[in-house]
């Protein structure tokens, strides 16, 4: 579904980006595999990743080409783009996946972690789509699949930064298929729940902790690749604007904000007519505080 297509996947160099990056190149798509090559926490780099990457997909005869910016910099997200037009002459997809998580309570995270978290996830989602944009709008077409994460839809504690950044990434998504509709671009989010090195690093505190954690074990990566992939063939040129979730061999599909309740007042509010009617009103509404475990309970299917 994706012959002639070219693709770039940030963060291509392991787990759930490489499990794209593959699976797209099989599909036909000429793929650029992006990553920095850093450690689970972002810090480092190393080009044999991308490369590995790039040599596994050449071997089973597709073709890729290697990048290793930064998304978080300007110059690096315009080189990934780059990349794909000096070696292929266009693009047609764009994947936002490069990440990692540096996780904290919030009363004990560092001002540089939850810089350095915003500037991966989130302005690197802007900076690699903004400097594709530019040839989207020529060409008048183009998809961009961004990745957000349950954190930032249904909540996990200790991960302030990541939640902030991955929320971003959710009205970013939304902005850019809006903003760029009338040029036959689209814009997807999708949440992924797999095993990778990044989860592995997450804390367990508990015994449920830890039990949830054996359980997506069984989620591989290549679970998460196939809709990936198929946001980016024309096959699915109707879906944008959309948030998608995956878990083993479920997909869900989650609802933007919506308004749950009305209140007027023709005197204006104060202080006491909100003590007053607000609270008793609305109370019903109210969202209770949870986390992902809390929200999708059930044994991943």
């Amino acid at each position: 579904m994706l012959e002639d297509k070219v693709v770039i996947v940030t963060g291509a160099g392991r787990g759930i980006g490489r499990a794209i990056a593959r699976l797209c190149a099989a599909e036909g798509a000429r793929v650029v595999v992006n990553d920095l090559g850093g450690d689970p926490a972002g810090r480092g780099a190393d080009a044999s990743p991308a490369e590995t990457v790039v040599d596994e997909i050449r071997a089973a005869g597709g073709h890729a080409v290697a990048n290793t910016g930064s998304v978080a910099t300007q110059a690096g997200a315009a080189s990934i783009v780059q990349a794909a037009i000096d070696a292929f002459g266009r693009v047609d997809a764009v994947v936002n996946n490069a990440g990692f998580l540096r996780d904290a309570m919030f009363h004990k995270l560092s001002p540089q972690d939850w810089a350095d978290v915003l500037d991966v996830h989130l302005n690197g989602t802007f900076l690699v789509s903004r400097a594709a944009a530019p040839y989207f709008r020529a060409q008048q077409s183009g998809t961009f699949v961004h990745f957000t994460s349950t954190t930032a839809l249904l909540g996990n504690r200790g991960q302030a930064n990541y939640a902030a950044a991955k929320s971003g990434v959710l009205g970013l998504s939304y902005a850019i298929a809006l903003d760029m509709e009338r040029f036959g671009v689209r814009s997807n989010c999708i949440a992924p729940t797999a095993w990778t090195r990044l989860v592995g690093t997450v804390a367990t505190e508990s015994e449920a902790d830890q039990k949830r954690l054996e359980a997506v074990r069984a989620m591989t990566p290549e679970k998460i690749a196939p809709l990936v992939a198929y946001l980016c063939t024309d096959r699915s040129a109707a879906i944008t604007g959309q948030t998608f979730g995956i878990r083993k061999d479920e997909i869900f599909l989650y609802s933007r904000p919506k308004i749950l309740r009305t209140m007027h007042n023709a005197n204006g509010w104060t202080l006491d007519s909100l003590d007053a009617q607000l609270v008793p009103g609305f109370r019903g509404s109210f969202e209770p505080l949870h986390t992902t475990p809390d929200t999708i309970a059930w044994e991943p299917l």
